[in-house]
C-alpha cells in the first residue's frame, strides 16, 4: 500500500529534533522525501520508508495536487 505524502504536510516525528521541535513540513515527495524542521528551519532528506518509519501522525494535511491538464501535450 503506497501511502500519499504531499508538499505542504505538517508532521510529527516520533523523536524530537535536537533543537526541541517534532513538527516537520514537507518540502519535496518522491523516492526521497525533503523536510523542514519547524523549530529551527533545518532541511532534511530522508528515503520514504525511513520517513514513514520515523512519522508519528499527520498533523496538517497538505494541498491536493491540481490534476493533470493533457491539452499541452502532443499526441
Amino acid at each position: 500500500m503506497v501511502e500519499e505524502i504531499r508538499v505542504g504536510d505538517v508532521v510529527m516525528t516520533k523523536k524530537q529534533h535536537p533543537c526541541g521541535s517534532s513538527e516537520w513540513t514537507v518540502t519535496r515527495t518522491g523516492a526521497d522525501i525533503k523536510m523542514k524542521c519547524s523549530g529551527c528551519g533545518r532541511i532534511v532528506m530522508l528515503d520514504r520508508d525511513t520517513f514513514l518509519k520515523r512519522r508519528k501522525k499527520l498533523l496538517v494535511q497538505g494541498p491536493e495536487p491540481a490534476p493533470l491538464d493533457m491539452t499541452y501535450y502532443a499526441p
